[in-house]
């Protein structure tokens, strides 16, 4: 009987930590969140609207076995650390694990666990706090605007346009997908002319001079042929003028930032980006010991401690000199930061990301050399350049040519691969010289509209905005896409025709509600919770005092849409065919129903191909595909049993959770927990 209990979310980590902590401690997995909001009472929201916004939390499906298990544990400990990830997700499953456990003030403490090593493991167990009862209050504040928002809207969208769902954060960043979209289709391009004189080793632009400042566009090619006859081949080097400039290295990774530039660096999505993360987060194995070789991954602080600052700078001084040692660099303060955690940075600078690439997936690798590189850099000396710019004059007409030249690498000594860095070498120039072209061209060009969102732009935006939370951009982006809002051209993102539809709708009846402005503002609301300078249920009942009525007139006069006409007629009685919708699928029938019932069999039989037997009943687990084509596994009583997987199921059960076990890509996994094999 282990005298000390310590429950983590994830099962991976709970067996690096109790190798740390030794005999006297048992470390067990909630495996996530153990409850949430019920689907009960007013509305299926799950809260007592009337009684001060209460909550009516229930076990999530399949956890009630974890529960049970997890009781037995704590009746079976004298104390109980409740070690969830942490952040004010993790401090509020905190809550729910001593309030679902009935674990008593006196019984627990609360652990932060930023890093998964064995010196910072012992530290936080030596010093643990309490639940901060703020930050659990803020998080299940924005549970509750999520759930209601999220439900009231989205059946409303299904009953009146057949969209799929609707969201406090996710519908603003589909806004701001459409609304570029819109820009994109009313810009009108503007057409402008540039003249570039060609030299041995360089060109040279021509730029007009209005009111001592440079305008570089010609609008029209009379302009540009009248440069042309007015210039000779002899150009005057009127002026030379060289600066020293420095590059300074940008801070330690945010979620935010890590996420952008996972996206423009690696070509991670911001999913795939917080998984890996996740996993370099809680412990790898790496010959020697089991370890976590990143900080926490979900922080909005740049903040290093003296911790890893020290040895860095030292590290710094004996790999590449004491001139590359650099300085800690101060962020200034932004709104809506959360500066509990530090940056993103490796445990120890010492574990050189090519030391433990063995140890390391492919995708590990190249995430925690990013994140690496990136800290180092942070911390190293700027690097030097020598910016020259040259001048040339021909018959009053002037011509620019620009080059750089790096003389002192610095902190591109490391992060020169993540950085364009290239030096741009001019011959050399001396004023009141003559250069001599070779020839000159024009060329015609026309301005673009702005760029679609990428992934990293997206969640750019999001957090200038001040929108969300970093640590859920990965999910929103995910449900903007499997709700076939938006699909990726060129990996931009383009609203598809509902995406359109669902937000001219949304802007129709909750213009005032669903925009970036009182959005931000909610999350500073919701900030202002976190820090005990508002109420969280008076917060509930000043947005539900505004949205409610909203909901209630948009389900009175929102027009419903009508069944897409497939352009055929229906043989029983001529009435237009159309595309129905149930739970089941579309299917095509007559729109004349329920006078005519006429329903069209235009599914080919498909092919049944048995996988394993399913473990929830005696069915079997077969190929199925979904009603847009995409292949899942499926349990071949449905609807009577609803047993479905995306990866392929193998007759196997998890070690942890006893879940069934799935295969994707050489690789096997829980379907219900972390556990991968």
């Amino acid at each position: 009987m282990a005298k000390n209990l310590v429950i983590v979310e994830s099962p991976s980590k709970s067996k690096t930590i109790e190798k740390y902590l030794g005999k006297d401690f048992k470390v067990v997995s909630s495996k996530g969140h153990i409850r949430d909001l019920a689907t009960t009472g007013k509305l299926g929201l799950g809260v007592d609207i009337e009684n001060g916004f209460k909550p009516n939390y229930v076990p999530i499906p399949g956890k009630s076995s974890v529960i049970s298990s997890l009781k037995k544990d704590v009746k079976e400990s004298e104390m109980v650390y409740l070690a969830s990830d942490p952040d004010r997700e993790g401090e509020a499953i905190a809550w729910h694990l001593k309030d679902a456990l009935g674990i008593k003030d006196n019984q627990y403490k609360r652990v932060l666990f930023n890093e998964i090593t064995h010196d910072k493991v012992l530290e936080a167990i030596s010093n643990p706090t309490v639940i901060d009862d703020n930050l659990v209050k803020s998080q299940e504040t924005r549970r509750i605007l999520d759930r209601i928002i999220g439900f009231r809207l989205s059946k409303l969208l299904q009953a009146k346009i057949g969209a799929k769902s609707a969201g406090r954060v996710q519908s603003v960043a589909l806004k701001l997908i459409v609304d570029r979209e819109r820009e994109i289709e009313n810009f009108k391009p503007v057409e402008y002319w540039t003249i570039t004189a060609h030299f041995d080793k360089f060109d040279a632009n021509y730029f007009k001079v209005v009111d001592k400042k440079d305008e570089t566009k010609i609008y029209d090619e009379k302009e540009a042929d009248d440069v042309l006859n007015n210039i000779t081949d002899k150009y005057l080097v009127e002026n030379v003028e060289t600066k020293k400039t420095r590059r300074s290295a940008k801070f330690p990774f945010t979620t935010s930032t890590l996420q952008q530039e996972a996206s423009t660096k690696l070509g991670f999505p911001a999913k795939k980006t917080m998984s890996v993360a996740q996993k370099l987060y809680e412990g790898i194995d790496i010959g020697s010991e089991t370890t976590g070789l990143i900080t926490y991954m979900r922080t909005d602080s740049v903040r290093l401690s003296d911790d890893f600052t020290r040895p860095t700078m030292k590290y710094i001084e004996e790999t590449y000199g004491k001139e590359y040692v650099g300085y800690v660099k101060q962020a200034k303060a932004k709104d809506n930061v959360q500066d509990a955690h530090e940056g993103i940075r490796p445990t120890s600078i010492l574990r050189e990301p090519t030391k433990i690439k063995q140890y390391l997936s492919n995708d590990e690798f190249k995430l925690y050399s990013l994140i690496y590189k990136r800290a180092l850099a942070s911390l190293m000396a700027d690097a030097l350049l020598d910016q020259t710019t040259i001048i040339l004059n021909n018959n009053n007409y002037k011509f620019k040519t620009t080059g750089s030249i790096i003389t002192f690498e610095g902190y591109l000594k490391v992060y020169g691969d993540y950085e364009s860095s290239e030096d741009n070498i001019l011959p050399k120039f001396v004023a009141g010289e003559t250069k001599t072209t070779k020839d000159v061209e024009k060329a015609q060009h026309f301005t673009q509209p702005p760029a679609r969102y990428t992934e990293a732009k997206l969640i750019k935006e999001l957090e200038e905005l001040g929108i969300g939370r970093p640590s859920t951009y990965a999910t929103i982006i995910d449900t903007i896409k499997s709700r076939d809002y938006v699909v990726l051209e060129d990996k931009k993102f383009k609203p598809t025709e509902m995406g359109f539809e669902t937000t001219d709708k949304l802007q129709e009846f909750f213009s005032d509600l669903i925009n970036t402005d009182y959005t931000r503002d909610m999350e500073t609301d919701l900030d202002k919770v976190a820090d005990g300078k508002a109420i969280w249920n008076k917060v509930l009942e000043e947005f539900y005092k505004l949205f409610e009525p909203r909901v209630k007139a948009a389900f009175s006069d929102m027009e419903k849409k009508g069944p897409e006409q497939t352009g055929e007629t229906c043989p029983e009685c001529g009435s237009p065919l159309v595309i129905r919708k149930s739970k089941y699928g579309e299917f095509t029938a007559c729109s004349n129903y329920p006078t005519c019932k006429y329903i069209k069999n235009d599914k080919e039989p498909e092919e049944i191909i048995e996988v394993c037997n399913c473990p929830n009943c005696d069915g079997k687990i077969i190929v199925r595909k979904s009603k847009r084509g995409k292949v899942f596994y499926g349990c071949n009583n449905y609807p009577k049993c609803k047993t479905a997987y995306w990866d392929k199921p193998i007759d196997k059960k998890c070690p942890e959770c006893g879940s069934m076990l799935t295969e994707k890509n050489n690789t096997i996994k829980c379907s219900s927990c972390d556990y991968s094999e």
